[in-house]
């Protein structure tokens, strides 16, 4: 039998409720995990990406990137590692440190900068919407035709 590369989760037999919520659990801190670089340097230090097991434990996890399972990220970036860890280069690459540093100031840069850009963003958003809504009462409009 050969490996499962599907995006769904595999099916489990005989695993009750309460298994089920602890496979869930496990598998979304492990998928989050993978949006720290120090992780994935740790990872490939340890030559976890050279295993194959672990490989196909990595793409099955691809799942998490249909909307049933991805609204429960808090951090989403993962994902994008997660396809990121398919090309060897970047497993290559990790396990050498500066990638992880590099990647590491971005995170850190993108999060310190987030909620100012987010709340021009909005504001910009607002006043858009305001500049099209009519201001007048709804009905006075009706009134005269």
């Amino acid at each position: 039998m050969q490996p499962r590369t599907g995006r769904t989760p595999v099916p489990t037999k005989n695993l009750g409720l309460e298994d089920s919520r602890t496979r869930f659990q496990i598998e979304l801190e492990f998928v989050q995990c993978l949006a720290n670089p120090n992780y994935l340097n740790f990872l490939a230090q340890q030559g976890c990406f050279e295993k194959p097991a672990f490989m196909n434990y990595l793409n099955y996890l691809r799942y998490w990137k249909e909307p049933a399972y991805s609204r429960y990220l808090i951090y989403p970036f993962c994902l994008h590692m997660l396809d990121l860890l398919q090309l060897p280069e970047f497993r290559a690459e990790l396990a050498r440190g500066h990638l992880c540093r590099y990647m590491d100031d971005q995170i850190l840069l993108h999060w310190q900068h987030y909620m100012r850009k987010r709340a021009t963003l909005l504001a910009k958003h607002v006043e858009e919407l305001s500049g099209t809504l009519p201001t007048g009462n709804v009905s006075e409009a009706n009134e005269n035709p």
